[in-house]
């Protein structure tokens, strides 16, 4: 029943809209936030085929059969993941959402260069070219050249556990400039 003196609906209405906004701005919130926090769904990993002339090679062979089924970044252990088909040849995946990605039996790089600046990790030399959100990292000073692109949140880790299976694998040759 309205209020006598000013119209205005019973303060009981009042309180109980005030209350049901406040419940639905809630919920909606509440939705929106766990909605978010799911994590995205994923599936067989798409990759865009790169020339790798040598990646039916012997040595790229060799070096994906010693790659390990789960790599360790930032103490989390991530999967091997499924390649969606037609997959390239001599590549691997690991971990969801970002995956680190691992092709074999690619074209020297184009910046190696005798000024590139490279780094030595478990006896193997890495050339790293800093992209967007990722840096792939050169293997340059064995028989073929294989690429291990990191997402920047990854840890050190699966550059360390894929330096051990390439310096198993592959012995280590001088660099190549040309």
């Amino acid at each position: 029943m309205p209020d006598s003196d000013t119209g205005a609906p019973p303060r009981v209405v009042l309180v109980t809209a005030a209350a049901l906004a406040v419940a639905l701005a809630v919920a909606v919130a509440v939705f929106a936030l766990t909605k978010g926090s799911e994590p995205p769904e994923t599936g067989p990993l798409a990759l865009v085929p790169v020339p790798a002339p040598a990646a039916t090679s012997p040595a790229c062979t060799a070096l994906l059969g010693a790659a390990p089924t789960e790599l360790t970044s930032n103490g989390t252990r991530l999967k091997l993941r499924e390649l969606a088909t037609p997959a390239p040849p001599a590549t691997m995946a690991w971990g969801e959402p970002d995956a680190l990605v691992l092709r074999c039996g690619l074209n020297r790089p184009p910046e190696l260069t005798p000024s590139a600046q490279l780094r030595l990790v478990n006896k193997v030399q890495w050339l790293q070219v800093p992209g967007e959100g990722a840096s792939t990292w050169y293997v340059v000073d064995r028989e073929v050249y294989a690429a291990l692109t990191v997402p920047d949140s990854a840890g050190t880790g699966p550059l360390q556990e894929i330096s051990d299976a390439v310096a198993a694998k592959l012995p280590a040759r001088p660099l190549r400039f040309s």
